[in-house]
């Protein structure tokens, strides 16, 4: 089961401990990051990252449904730890590292990419205006 995020978020997960993504492993990872979105703005996210903790909170031994509950109730401000994999795969097969990215404060991105929204939306509201 994929399911999606608020959209500001940019990325959907896969795994847990009621859906393996990976064999033996009930692990949280980034199946897809869209494009436009804030973890795909933002360019340190990559499908395939095995998610450690979100906002401090362990994803060890979740259900994923339960994992999604956290990404839908993280905040706008989110931090995010990760462990990246090896190499560029169909799934995520290898990894390294300790698992500590330092996090992924999302919110950097998100909130000069929503007043750019917000200026181009006035822009164009304005422009129509004069026609």
């Amino acid at each position: 089961m994929l399911l999606a995020f608020p959209s500001w978020l940019g990325f959907n997960i896969v795994g847990g401990t009621d859906q393996q993504y990976v064999s033996n492993d009930s692990s949280i990872y980034v199946s897809r990051i869209k494009k436009d979105g804030a973890a795909y703005l933002d360019g340190r996210l990559q499908e395939g990252d095995k998610i450690l903790a979100i906002n401090g909170r362990d994803l060890k031994d979740l259900r994923h449904m339960d994992a999604v509950e956290l990404f839908r109730n993280a905040g706008y401000d989110v931090s995010l730890k990760i462990q990246r994999r090896l190499q560029p795969q169909n799934g995520p097969v290898g990894h390294r590292g300790d698992g500590d990215s330092g996090g992924l404060p999302l919110a950097a991105v998100l909130v000069p990419g929503l007043a750019l929204a917000a200026a181009a939306v006035w822009i164009l509201l304005r422009y129509r205006q004069r026609m």
